[in-house]
């Protein structure tokens, strides 16, 4: 029943859009002021060949980013059952708050990129009931850690955790995840973020648990069926999709997490030939998507590929991403 209502809901939109027609296509709900971030993941940058504590910095001082979203990875920090090294991440928020950039730290086991899930390999030998309580205790770590820090604004509980068709994960948990949220919620007063798919699902139940729902935003993406593919979705339909989720659930605000910044692709992308690259993102699509997402009306939007606009920049000489991303933060 719950999976009824909710494609309704999705199906009920885009009948609304297509009744109206051109008219909602084409309308406008560009906020005053957008406030600009991006996801950083160090390891990423590692894979793509580059120092990752070189990108951060000229994240920050060179784009000046002033929102980040960091994430707090668990087969990172914890390789060994109760052997911690938070070094990484801690450099990460010291520099942030030495710049003055606000951080969205997520936490959790499904964290942000491929293969979304980061349960250390410890983890896969214990008992369900000790698995979870693994998890929680790595939450509880990272929020008593950092919650210190001003600079941190809110936490992201999981990346999609309810999305159960992608990344190599067990199947979603809701009551698992209540408990998740409900201890970061015990352990400080600040915003908890969880966040969904953009465009395959209704939201509804991701947005019953947060306080801020964070969803993606894919333009251009690739599967084996149809190769590159166009959504043909008009921005007003994440207007209205965002109003109608804080009407039914009555959750705080919804931001976009994950705003596609770079290419979709199946395979390592500096095993992807440049000319494929730019299928779902040439530099075109690139400031297409910036303003498709203010015409769609958020106000708070955390840009996906940074650490791909530096490896253009310093391995293909191809600096224009990250001189349009630059003019962002100008």
């Amino acid at each position: 029943m719950r999976h009824f209502l909710e494609k309704i809901l999705l199906i009920g939109i885009l009948i609304f859009l297509v009744f109206f027609g051109v008219r909602l296509f084409f309308l406008d709900f560009t906020p005053d002021h957008t406030s600009w971030g991006v996801s950083f993941d160090p390891y990423y940058a590692e894979d793509l060949g580059l120092d990752p504590q070189k990108i951060y910095v000229d994240i920050l001082n060179d784009l000046k980013v002033d929102h980040i979203r960091l994430t707090a990875v668990w087969n990172k920090i914890e390789t060994q059952k109760d052997v911690y090294d938070w070094t990484t991440l801690d450099w990460q928020v010291k520099s942030a708050k030495q710049s003055g950039a606000k951080i969205l730290l997520t936490i959790g086991r499904k964290l942000p990129r491929w293969p979304e899930c980061y349960q250390p390999d410890w983890w896969s030998d214990l008992s369900k009931e000790d698995r979870e309580k693994e998890l929680l205790e790595i939450i509880r770590l990272a929020v008593e850690r950092y919650r210190d820090y001003d600079n941190v604004i809110a936490w992201q509980v999981e990346n999609e955790p309810l999305v159960g068709w992608f990344g190599v994960c067990p199947a979603p948990d809701k009551t698992e995840l209540k408990k998740e949220v409900a201890l970061v919620r015990s352990l400080d007063s600040r915003q908890v973020v969880v966040s969904d798919s953009g465009e395959l699902s209704s939201w509804i139940p991701t947005a019953k648990i947060a306080d801020v729902l964070g969803t993606t935003m894919y333009r251009v993406v690739w599967n084996e069926k149809t190769g590159f593919w166009r959504w043909p979705i008009p921005a007003s339909y994440y207007y209205y999709k965002a109003l109608a989720i804080k009407k039914i659930t009555g959750v705080k605000d919804v931001i976009v997490t994950e705003l596609q910044a770079e290419p979709w692709s199946n395979v390592p992308i500096q095993q992807y030939p440049l000319s494929q690259q730019y299928k779902s993102m040439d530099q075109e699509q690139f400031k297409s998507n910036l303003q498709y997402v203010r015409r769609a009306g958020f106000d708070t939007v955390y840009l996906w590929g940074a650490e791909w606009w530096y490896w253009m920049k310093e391995k293909n000489s191809v600096d224009g991403y990250w001189q349009e991303a630059k003019k962002l933060w100008e």
